[in-house]
């Protein structure tokens, strides 16, 4: 579930900006209450069991959350939870083996990092926000050697799920990973394609554009009202363009975008 920038480029000046692990309790509550207004009161989502105003579910405790604030205000603007192999063995899993099969992705050698649950608040969808965001995933995957990035984009599928499938079947040519293949435990619904949902959200390009590729079918998500397509992103692969944000030291440019991650 997530909103993306249009661009992943880092902001020459984001003076007012910092990215930073959620510290305590109060912290994380705050980003559970933005994801409360994004998904439930903005998208529709229906969860059964949540407490008032906030979205949480099991996996919240096992992940960190990284946060991007207005350093004048302290309000909120965006977050994303992180989590990673020692989270996941905690958790009993990753949140995407809930939704498929991943058995060919976790084989791969190397450290899994698992992005999930990212929203913006609806006046701060821009690119300086989403760029401090990824300036803070892509220091935690330098300070620690993540070699996968995996998550879930989600497709809105409210018509059934037509306009998801059209999408991936677009995808598939360009897109479709060779090396891993994953199965949804909830494949959608029968439903014809349609043509008119090939459209790419903001997320998918953001994703697809940093090399990133579709490992196999999306999975039917009746609680979000949505369609899951698993993305998976060797980080050996990235596309040169953002690999320096990614595998290169943070030059002063990534430093003023907000205060160092930890």
């Amino acid at each position: 579930m997530a909103v993306a920038a249009r661009s992943l480029e880092l902001p020459r000046s984001a003076p007012r900006l910092t990215v930073q692990v959620a510290r305590d309790a109060a912290e994380i509550e705050t980003s559970l209450a933005l994801r409360h207004r994004v998904f439930v009161e903005e998208m529709g989502a229906h969860i059964p069991n949540q407490a008032p105003d906030i979205e949480t579910d099991a996996f919240d405790r096992h992940c960190r959350h990284l946060l991007v604030r207005d350093t004048a205000t302290g309000r909120l603007l965006a977050s994303t939870r992180l989590l990673d192999d020692a989270g996941a063995v905690a958790a009993g899993g990753f949140y995407s083996q809930t939704e498929f099969e991943l058995e060919s992705v976790l084989e791969l050698p190397g450290r899994t990092l698992e992005i999930g649950r990212t929203c913006v608040a609806p006046d701060a969808r821009h690119g300086t926000v989403m760029a401090v965001l990824w300036s803070g995933i892509a220091r935690l995957v330098r300070a620690e050697d993540h070699a996968h990035l995996i998550g879930c984009v989600s497709l809105d599928a409210r018509d059934g799920g037509a306009r998801a499938r059209a999408l991936y079947a677009a995808l598939e040519s360009r897109h479709r990973s060779t090396g891993t293949v994953v199965r949804p435990r909830r494949p959608l619904p029968a439903a014809d394609a349609d043509p008119a949902g090939t459209r790419r959200p903001p997320l998918l390009r953001t994703y697809l554009g940093l090399g990133a590729t579709v490992a196999g079918e999306p999975c039917w998500d009746p609680a979000f009202r949505v369609a899951d397509l698993f993305t998976h992103l060797q980080v050996a692969n990235l596309c040169p363009r953002y690999a320096r944000h990614f595998l290169e030291s943070p030059g002063p440019t990534a430093a003023r975008a907000g205060r160092p991650v930890s």
